[in-house]
């Protein structure tokens, strides 16, 4: 009979990509990782694992058990929760993804004041690119999303906004010409992140001409410290370059399509909610001026 040990060993090694990995994140012997997955594969009558040089990889049957299963696991998480926050509110758990500039530059802040207002409730927070945190709420390994507007025909519920700006910055002043914008290199998230999706779309309503030269980085602060630099320019949140723009590290850079307004959203799978997640929508609504 299978139990939750091997399930989470099998995602451990399909995340790691290897048996010694996998047990140095869950802190047991690498025969015991083996033991759990030779287990799990004989209960289910499956090979869900393959060698791939001197790692493991995913089978086919391995990658769509894998995805289940995650699913699965975050319903679990999220149940019980939900049940202990019900018995009592203050002793549950906040799971909540948010994008890298939300989260960066947002949610620190906010989630500061909340365990001071609420500190026996447990945090756990996932930042990334938007790929990321919409798959982490599909599969119910959290329960809330800080982030962009959410894509056109996905089932999701919108519990809170507020309105922020993208702008384009740059560490000098110029009148932002297309002549100058075309001859400067646009620093680019990586793909799967939704600033990268709009700057692309940004840029081909400027038409410019020639096309500029763009620089693919790997995180927001990476790109935001490169523009300070110098290394190019980039469209951001202006909430995530504030200080930057006090300080004179960082120029607004007027263009004909911008500021660009849109909105960060608060968002939830539909269906019941867990307690804690009421009190943290309650808490950002008061301490970051979101609305609903």
């Amino acid at each position: 009979m299978m139990t939750l040990t091997q399930l989470r060993t099998f995602l451990a090694v399909a995340d790691t990509g290897s048996v010694h990995a996998a047990a140095r994140r869950m802190f047991v012997t690498q025969s015991a990782v083996s033991a759990a997955l030779n287990a799990l594969q004989k209960s289910l009558g499956l090979q869900l694992l393959e060698r791939d040089g001197r790692g493991l990889r995913l089978t086919r049957a391995g990658e769509v058990y894998a995805d289940h299963l995650r699913t699965a696991l975050g319903l679990l998480d999220q149940a019980r929760t939900a049940a202990a926050a019900e018995t009592d509110p203050e002793r549950g758990e906040l799971r909540i993804a948010a994008l890298t500039t939300a989260g960066e530059q947002i949610l620190p802040g906010v989630l500061a004041s909340f365990r001071e207002q609420h500190p026996h409730v447990g945090v756990r927070l996932e930042v990334g690119n938007r790929e990321h945190v919409r798959r982490l709420l599909e599969r119910h390994e959290v329960d809330l999303v800080l982030g962009g507007r959410p894509e056109p025909g996905r089932e999701v519920e919108v519990l809170a906004t507020r309105p922020h700006e993208l702008i384009v910055v740059a560490n000098t002043p110029d009148p932002g010409t297309p002549a100058w914008l075309s001859a400067q290199t646009w620093l680019l998230r990586e793909p799967g992140s939704g600033t990268r999706a709009i700057t692309e779309s940004f840029l081909a309503q400027l038409e410019l001409d020639p096309p500029p030269r763009t620089l693919t980085l790997g995180s927001n602060t990476a790109v935001i410290e490169s523009a300070v630099s110098g290394l190019g320019v980039t469209l951001v949140s202006k909430d995530a370059v504030t200080r930057h723009l006090t300080e004179g590290h960082l120029t607004e850079i007027p263009t004909p399509a911008t500021p660009l307004p849109r909105d960060w959203h608060l968002t939830a799978n539909p269906g019941p909610k867990p307690p804690t997640t009421t009190l943290f929508t309650n808490h950002l609504r008061t301490r970051a001026h979101f609305k609903t």
